[in-house]
């Protein structure tokens, strides 16, 4: 990729075309992504096993502001290697947030901050994704995704209280209001739509050996603050396999041990510790934490997804 956005960023789209047609019997090396959508299909294998008839599965699209010319080089990179992705969405240089709701995205996952903040003011699910410092085994049977809990499954409500008023006002705040549901956040709907699939499975009498497992990995204090998140969710009819409050400790170490296909958190403070670590991290720009900070983003070429 350094070869072809060095040719975009010094000669321009018409070169970079040329470049892609030139090499397109060539496949695109796996993404940070790539261990994701395996997972996904393997769920998509066992569901239609056990639901031959059904099309409730992961559907897939690749979406890239790639020219149409360069879908022979993403087709035969797709069937290179393995992967079953029949939807193209090539816009040709405009951004591919304008589709999203035309396809009923529950999750959009780019290396493009620019793009993922457009998606969330949308209200879509959105994330930056980002590829790890190292590499960390996954499983190729089991679909795993982590989530943070506040500015991602809930809403920042609690965030905005640390910051504004300190730990010690949060926690009363939480133990006050922990019968009081906290607002959704962003990705509250991508948990859904998981734990519809894992309904699914649970239906057949595999809740053991479910292939989908959900984690909620917070910095909340469970004696303090964990219990308004756990009632939060059950008030939705939602549940997460495991919760891990940490009270302020790194997630890091604890995401090497559940080695997760993707983890989400809205502080890229978590988001770095959890990629030097091997963990695939993807930053969701939700809540009062991007007043503060923002992502460093890289130039992007018309490839970025």
């Amino acid at each position: 990729m350094e070869e072809e956005q060095r040719i975009y960023s010094e000669q321009g789209v018409e070169a970079y075309v040329k470049y892609q047609l030139d090499h397109e019997n060539e496949p695109f090396l796996p993404g940070a992504a790539f261990p994701f959508v395996k997972a996904l299909e393997a769920v998509n294998t066992q569901l239609r096993e056990l639901y031959p008839d059904s099309e409730e599965l992961f559907d897939i699209v690749l979406m890239t502001n790639n020219h149409a010319q360069v879908g022979v080089r993403l087709i035969n990179s797709i069937n290179h290697h393995g992967l079953f992705i029949e939807r193209f969405c090539m816009t040709g240089g405009n951004s591919p947030i304008c589709y999203l709701k035309a396809y009923h995205t529950n999750l959009y996952l780019s290396s493009d901050a620019e793009k993922v903040s457009g998606a969330i003011e949308e209200g879509i699910a959105a994330a930056t994704i980002f590829s790890p410092s190292k590499d960390l085994e996954v499983s190729e049977s089991q679909l795993r995704v982590a989530f943070d809990g506040d500015a991602v499954l809930f809403s920042d409500e609690s965030e905005q209280i640390v910051k504004a008023h300190g730990l010690d006002k949060f926690f009363e705040h939480e133990q006050t209001h922990e019968n009081k549901p906290l607002a959704q956040g962003p990705l509250k709907g991508f948990l859904e739509a998981l734990g519809k699939l894992q309904k699914k499975f649970y239906s057949k009498g595999l809740r053991m050996e479910c292939p989908i497992r959900t984690y909620l990995v917070t910095a909340r204090s469970a004696a303090s603050s964990g219990a308004r998140a756990l009632k939060t969710l059950r008030s939705w009819g939602l549940e997460t396999d495991e919760a891990l409050f940490l009270a302020g400790a790194p997630k890091g170490p604890l995401l090497r041990k559940i080695r997760p296909h993707i983890f989400f958190d809205d502080q890229m403070f978590h988001v770095e510790g959890a990629k030097e670590l091997g963990t695939v991290a993807a930053h969701v720009p939700y809540g009062v934490a991007q007043k503060h900070k923002r992502p460093a983003q890289e130039k992007q070429t018309p490839n970025s997804k």
